[in-house]
């Protein structure tokens, strides 16, 4: 979160956006389950990668501050509950010179 996320929270909040939830700890309840539910690791698998591959998995991890372990399972969690999106390269104008 930068410095202008913080404005535009803090802007939402001033202009009465946010509503109190009258079912507050059901809520919160029922989501620290599933969170827990999400984390549970019980399986493990053993999967061959290249190593430049993992070398950028662990840059990448690096960079988010994590275990690359996590980045792993938290790329493939996002992957099958249909969470992953593939990024397409802008497309670029190419530039004539006549």
């Amino acid at each position: 979160m930068n410095i202008n996320d913080d404005k535009e929270l803090l802007q939402s909040i001033e202009e009465g956006e946010w509503k109190t939830v009258s079912n507050f700890e059901e809520i919160k309840k029922n989501l620290m389950a599933a969170a827990a539910e999400t984390a549970i690791k019980d399986y493990r698998i053993n999967v061959r990668i290249s190593k430049r591959d993992v070398e950028a998995l662990k840059t990448k991890a690096l960079e988010d501050g994590i275990p690359y372990q996590t980045l792993v399972t938290s790329i493939l969690h996002k992957y099958v509950t249909g969470r992953l999106q593939e990024m397409h390269p802008k497309e670029t104008k190419e530039t004539s010179f006549a």
